[in-house]
C-alpha cells in the first residue's frame, strides 16, 4: 500500500480541495493521488455542463441554479465511492458553507451542521493578485475556461466558517510541501 494508506485507514473516505479558480486544485488533488497511490482524483470541472462552461468563457459568473445541480452531481460520485470504501480526492471550489454541506451529504451517516464527517476540506489559500496571476497564465496558454475577470466574484462567494474546522494551506508553497502539509493535516493524523 502506498505511504498514509496503511492498514485502508482511509477507506470510505473523502477529501476535497477547495479554493476559488487558480488555487491549484487539480494540480494539488492529482499530485496527492498520485503520492497516496490508493485514491482516485476527481475534477470537478469535468463534471460542469457546457452550458455553465460557456457562461464563465463569457465572464458570466454562474447562479446558484447552475451550480446546485453541479453539486448533487459531485456529491452523487463522492457518495459512490465513500459507499464502497474508496478514498476519493475531489477538487471543487466549495465557496460557500451551503455548498459544502451538500459535498458533506455524501456520508450517509452525517448529520448537517455537525461537521463531524467522512468527507474533509483543505482550503488551498493565496493572495488575489497571485490567483490571478495564474488565472492570466492559464487562459494564455489556452488551458483553462475561468477567465481572470471572473476572480473576483469568487473571492466575494468565498465564505469560511471557523467552526468547520477546514484546513487552510498556503497555496503559493510549492505543490510537494503543499501536498506534504495536507498528508500532516488530514492523512497522517489517521493512521493507526
Amino acid at each position: 500500500m502506498a505511504p498514509g494508506c496503511e492498514g485502508g485507514c482511509l477507506e470510505g473516505q473523502a477529501i476535497v480541495i477547495m479554493g476559488v479558480s487558480g488555487a491549484g486544485k487539480s494540480t494539488i488533488g492529482n499530485l496527492l493521488a498520485e503520492v497516496l497511490g490508493c485514491c482516485c482524483f476527481i475534477d470537478a470541472d469535468d463534471y460542469h455542463p457546457q452550458s455553465n462552461k460557456e457562461k464563465m468563457k463569457n465572464g458570466i459568473p454562474l447562479s446558484e441554479a447552475d451550480r446546485i445541480p453541479w453539486l448533487e452531481t459531485l456529491r452523487d460520485s463522492l457518495k459512490g465511492g465513500i459507499a464502497n470504501g474508496e478514498f476519493v480526492i475531489l477538487g471543487c471550489s466549495a465557496l460557500q458553507p451551503h455548498y459544502r454541506e451538500i459535498l458533506r451529504s455524501a456520508d450517509q451517516n452525517y448529520k448537517p451542521g455537525s461537521y463531524v464527517c467522512k468527507v474533509k476540506f483543505v482550503l488551498l489559500d493565496a493572495p488575489a493578485e497571485v490567483l490571478a496571476a495564474r488565472l492570466e497564465r492559464r487562459a494564455a496558454e489556452g488551458k483553462h475556461f475561468m477567465p481572470a475577470k471572473l476572480l473576483q466574484s469568487q473571492l466575494d462567494l468565498l465564505q469560511i466558517e471557523e467552526s468547520e474546522g477546514i484546513i487552510k494551506v498556503d497555496a503559493t508553497l510549492e505543490p510537494s510541501t503543499i501536498v506534504n502539509k495536507i498528508q500532516d493535516s488530514i492523512v497522517k493524523p489517521q493512521s493507526h
